[in-house]
């Protein structure tokens, strides 16, 4: 593709509001987390999504090493967390999981506090589509909250999407 092509697809993906995620992964290769929004389900039977990485990222070693990893969809409160790990802040990786809104999930991966939902699992496959990798994940484990409004990424800025409230009949 031309530059200017190339210019104008990232202008037309700009224009398609994404969940902002979390993505993060430890085990014996390391610990690390990456701010994601090209992630989508792919089936529910068995639970799937995918997840696309820059290929040049030095993540992508730590990540299929381990095997496994948790996809922390944030809540509009959690736009800093997008920051630190999109490395928009300068805060080391270590500092961004030294911060007190971590736990371990049931397959030993960070999950964040807080998050609109977490899901869990193991990467199936690994495909290189141009300049991304693209990983299957078949979900293990789900966390749910019940509180909380989405983030979205439109126009190469953060925005909260609330919810309405449903009036009682």
């Amino acid at each position: 593709m031309q530059s200017e092509e190339r210019l104008r697809f990232r202008d037309a993906m700009a224009s398609l509001s994404a969940a902002v995620n979390v993505v993060t992964t430890e085990g014996d290769a390391g610990r690390c987390g990456i701010t994601a929004t090209a992630v989508c389900s792919v089936t529910d039977t068995p639970p799937s999504v995918m997840v696309c990485i820059n290929a040049n990222s030095a993540m992508n070693p730590v990540f299929q090493g381990n095997g496994k990893l948790c996809v922390n969809v944030l809540n509009h409160e959690q736009e800093i967390m997008a920051r630190h790990f999109a490395g928009m802040t300068g805060m080391a990786m270590e500092e961004r999981f030294a911060l007190s809104c971590w736990q371990k999930g049931p397959l030993a991966q960070p999950v964040l506090k807080g998050a609109l939902a977490s899901l869990e699992g193991e990467i199936t496959q690994v495909q290189t589509i141009g300049t991304h990798l693209v990983y299957l994940v078949e979900i293990k484990n789900i966390i749910l909250s019940s509180e909380g409004h989405g983030l979205i990424y439109f126009k190469r800025r953060f925005h909260p999407v609330m919810m309405e409230m449903e009036a009682a009949v």
